[in-house]
């Protein structure tokens, strides 16, 4: 499957929307509304994995965040289409915000759900180690989120 990775706009928000009811049904899915307000975030940087029909089939967001002599970034969210999983979206996804993350500075900061080894895996091979545990994180399921930190580049 051929795709793109382009910045997500306003009229993405419903579809993210569906995608994270989907995805995150008994973890406080993010409404349409929800994804409008990160996008008018002056700090956030959100994109879309859109499909050779140019169908959103992912999405991925950033908080550039911190100061430029103290910059740090936070992965806010990655979701695939389940149609679409395992086949390199969310890889892709991800090194889009790295490469956003990189030219601000600084390490990068994300939550995952414990149980979630897949995504656990990627974040590994882009060298995140696990560096806390937020118990009961996801709400109102109460699953407990490992928090994960890559150096900035340079700082391993």
């Amino acid at each position: 499957m051929s795709i793109r990775i382009v910045p997500m706009i306003d009229a993405d928000a419903d579809r993210c929307a569906e995608l994270e009811q989907i995805l995150f049904p008994g973890d406080d899915p993010w409404s349409a509304q929800a994804f409008r307000s990160e996008l008018a975030g002056g700090h956030n940087h959100y994109f879309a994995a859109r499909d050779e029909a140019d169908a959103l089939i992912g999405y991925a967001g950033v908080a550039l965040l911190g100061t430029s002599v103290n910059p740090e970034a936070e992965v806010h969210t990655i979701g695939v289409d389940p149609a679409a999983q395992r086949g390199g979206i969310g890889g892709a996804l991800l090194a889009e915000l790295l490469r956003v993350a990189d030219k601000w500075g600084g390490p990068v900061f994300l939550e995952v759900r414990t149980d979630n080894e897949p995504a656990i895996a990627l974040y590994r091979r882009e060298g995140f180690e696990i560096v806390g545990t937020r118990k009961r994180y996801y709400q109102p399921s109460g699953a407990d989120a490992f928090t994960m930190c890559r150096p900035a580049p340079g700082k391993e």
